[in-house]
C-alpha cells in the first residue's frame, strides 16, 4: 500500500464526518493509527499494509482540521483542544461499532490516544505512544522550560499571535515542510512524498483548528464547552493503566527523550519504554517496521 494509501470511507462521528481509510480483515482485531500535527493519514502508508497481512482490522482517520474530514455543523467551534481529539476518538469508534481497540499514534494522535486510554481505558486494548504521556498539564503550560527547550516551539508561540495565523495561512507549505525537516533530521523524505500529505493542509477548517490548539493548550483562548467536562477530568492527569508501548526519537526535534520521560510515572499498567536511535518526530512514517511491530506486540500478547 505504500504511496497508494486513499481514503474508502466518510462517517459521521460526534461532530465530524471523519474521512479515514480502512484494511485488513473485518473479523480481525482492530488498531486505530492516528497521525500528528502537521502530518496525514500517508505516514501509515508502510505500517498498515504490514498490520493488515498480520490479521488486524487497521483504521486510518484523518484528524479535524484535515484532509476531507469536515464538521458537520458551521456553528461547532473550529477547536483543536486535546479533550476534542479524545472525543474525536471515542465518537469514531463508537460510529463504526469497535467496543475495544488497540490505539497508536503521535502528536496530536498520540495525544487522542492517551485521553482515551487514560479516561476509557474498556475502550483501549494497548497503547502505542510516541513521546510518553502525551497529555497536556495545562494548569502548568505558562511555566517556564529550559532555553534549549523552549527553542523548539518558535511555532506555537508564532501562533499565539494574528501574525503566526496569517504565517500559516499563506506560508502553510513552507512552515510545514521547515518543521518536518527540523523536527526529523534524519529523514530523508522527498518531494513525492511530501506532496501526498500536503493536499490535507488545505483543509477550510486547518488553520482554525491548529491556532486553536496551541493557544488553548497555554489558556490564552477558552476550549469548547462541549469538551469542558472532558478537558476538566484530564486537568487531574489520569494515569494510563492499560498495556503500554511508548517511544521516543533520539533525534526528535520537539521533544527530547529526557523531557517526554519525566512523565514515566504515570502508567501505572504494563509498559516498555523504546529510544529509537536516528528516528525524528514522525515514528511510523520513518520507521514502519518498528512501529508496526509494537502494535502486534500489544496483540499478541492479549492472546
Amino acid at each position: 500500500m505504500p504511496h497508494q494509501l486513499s481514503t474508502t470511507l466518510n462517517v459521521p462521528a460526534g461532530a465530524l464526518s471523519v474521512a479515514l481509510h480502512h484494511c485488513g480483515p473485518a473479523s480481525g482485531p482492530p488498531v486505530f493509527l492516528l497521525h500528528g500535527f502537521p502530518y496525514d493519514v500517508h505516514s501509515y502508508e508502510a505500517v498498515a499494509p504490514q498490520l493488515a497481512e498480520a490479521g488486524c482490522r487497521v483504521y486510518v482517520p484523518y484528524l479535524r482540521g484535515f484532509g476531507p474530514t469536515r464538521f458537520l455543523s458551521e456553528s461547532t467551534p473550529r477547536s483543536g483542544e486535546q479533550a476534542a481529539l479524545g472525543a474525536d476518538l471515542l465518537a469514531l469508534m463508537d460510529a463504526l461499532n469497535v467496543p475495544r481497540a488497540v490505539l497508536a499514534g503521535y502528536d496530536w494522535g498520540g495525544r487522542a490516544a492517551c485521553v482515551v486510554a487514560a479516561l476509557w481505558p474498556e475502550r483501549c486494548a494497548g497503547l502505542v505512544s510516541l513521546n510518553s504521556y502525551n497529555i497536556h498539564d495545562v494548569a502548568r503550560a505558562m511555566e517556564p522550560d529550559t532555553p534549549a527547550n523552549e527553542r523548539s516551539y518558535w511555532y506555537q508561540y508564532y501562533f499565539h499571535n494574528e501574525r503566526g495565523r496569517a504565517g500559516l495561512t499563506r506560508y502553510r507549505r513552507e512552515l510545514i515542510r521547515l518543521v518536518w525537516q527540523s523536527w526529523s533530521p534524519g529523514w530523508a523524505f522527498d518531494d513525492d512524498t511530501f506532496e501526498r500529505s500536503a493536499p490535507a493542509f488545505d483543509n477550510p477548517d486547518f488553520v482554525d483548528v491548529v491556532i486553536h490548539s496551541y493557544r488553548c493548550r497555554y489558556g490564552l483562548e477558552p476550549g469548547d464547552p462541549t469538551y469542558a467536562h472532558i478537558e476538566q477530568r484530564l486537568r487531574g492527569l489520569p494515569p494510563v493503566s492499560v498495556p503500554s508501548i511508548t517511544f521516543d526519537g533520539r533525534d526528535d526535534g520537539v521533544r527530547p527523550p529526557a523531557q517526554a520521560e519525566a512523565a514515566a510515572h504515570r502508567f501505572t499498567g504494563p509498559r516498555s519504554h523504546r529510544i529509537v536511535p536516528g528516528a525524528g518526530h514522525n515514528l511510523p512514517q520513518e520507521k514502519p517496521q518498528l512501529f508496526a511491530q509494537a502494535v502486534l506486540e500489544l496483540i499478541r500478547a492479549r492472546r
